[in-house]
């Protein structure tokens, strides 16, 4: 090309260029920005997702304790025990100095945990002689024993209509493979079990007893 022309061309060139820069870093502007949209959106849902979830279990445990709280108050007493089955309401647990009062269901299944304290199946039922053990969360039911003490007293109730009450002689922290605080007893004993820390985020490392 003549020297006017060549510089023509290198002037549109370069204008080309620009242009096919600038659309470029536009386009790609416009994706970065579609991605973050889409994935604020599909946090937003799952955010929504969860908060529904978890007002869904805190509304269906307090359901549940009101229900059954107010059927065990209302029931005449059993005339003859008999074999309960999992899942059914064993009586009731009570501590007034920590304020707290639950149901307690026969079994220790993730799903009888979320509703209500848990009798362990293994072990005597209260009353009888022997290690009752009785299991809840440490960030629902058994939240308050945070607070306990030595010479606290705890109360059961039975649908047969008898009254047992226990008064704390100690608490610890055990690893979640310490099966000694199951073992059996020959005498009346209670043991609540709950996970430790209580304010620790995730899967607790340890047991409070």
């Amino acid at each position: 090309l003549s020297a006017p022309w060549k510089g023509v061309a290198i002037a549109t060139w370069r204008r080309w260029a620009m242009n096919t820069g600038n659309r470029r870093s536009t386009s790609a502007r416009s994706f970065v920005l579609s991605t973050l949209r889409r994935a604020s959106y599909f946090f937003l849902l799952v955010g929504v997702a969860a908060a529904s979830y978890a007002g869904y279990i805190v509304a269906d445990a307090e359901v549940y304790q009101a229900v059954e709280l107010c059927k065990f108050s209302h029931l005449a007493p059993l005339a003859e025990p008999h074999l309960l089955t999992i899942g059914e309401v064993v009586g009731q647990i009570e501590i007034p100095s920590l304020a707290l009062k639950a149901v307690i269901v026969h079994g220790d299944s993730p799903e009888l945990l979320r509703r209500g304290v848990g009798h362990l199946p293994e072990t005597p039922m209260p009353g009888e002689w022997g290690n009752v053990v009785l299991a809840g969360h440490r960030d629902t039911f058994f939240r308050p024993l945070r607070h306990i003490h030595s010479g606290d007293f705890i109360t059961l109730r039975t649908f047969s209509g008898e009254t047992f009450q226990y008064q704390v002689e100690s608490t610890r922290v055990v690893s979640p493979t310490n099966i000694e605080v199951l073992k059996p007893s020959n005498r009346r004993e209670l043991t609540l079990v709950t996970c430790f820390p209580f304010d620790y985020i995730g899967p607790a490392p340890n047991r409070f007893i």
